[in-house]
């Protein structure tokens, strides 16, 4: 009985590899070419939310592929170093802008400047 089973257990082992692996002239699982990213983020304007949101990275054997997440992190990460950048700019002229509508008149003059002009 023992060594029935055992026969049946190579059988099937042996059926299921070469189900898997393809014996004969027509594979079962055919090679493929992976996945290659085709970059969803727009070039001429910048990455918004929606663009994130449908953003799908290809998968490789082991999870995603290393070099499509580096580029579009890369990508991702030079845009906000830009708005950060921006809106740093936008405040300083927004406060400067207040600083002087707030200010009485004189207040921003150099000392020993002629207030008579």
């Amino acid at each position: 009985m023992f060594l029935f089973l055992l026969i049946a257990m190579v059988v099937v082992v042996a059926a299921v590899t070469l189900a898997v692996v393809g014996g004969g002239d027509r594979a079962v699982l055919p090679e493929t070419a992976p996945e290659q990213l085709v970059d969803p983020l727009p070039a001429t304007r910048p990455v918004g939310r929606a663009d994130i949101d449908s953003l799908r990275l290809p998968v490789a054997a082991r999870g995603y592929r290393m070099a499509d997440v580096d580029d579009v992190l890369s990508r991702l990460g030079a845009e906000l170093a830009e708005r950060d950048a921006r809106i740093a700019e936008l405040e300083s002229a927004l406060a400067g802008a207040q600083a002087t509508a707030v200010s009485p008149p004189g207040l921003l003059r150099e000392p020993g400047e002629d207030t008579d002009r």
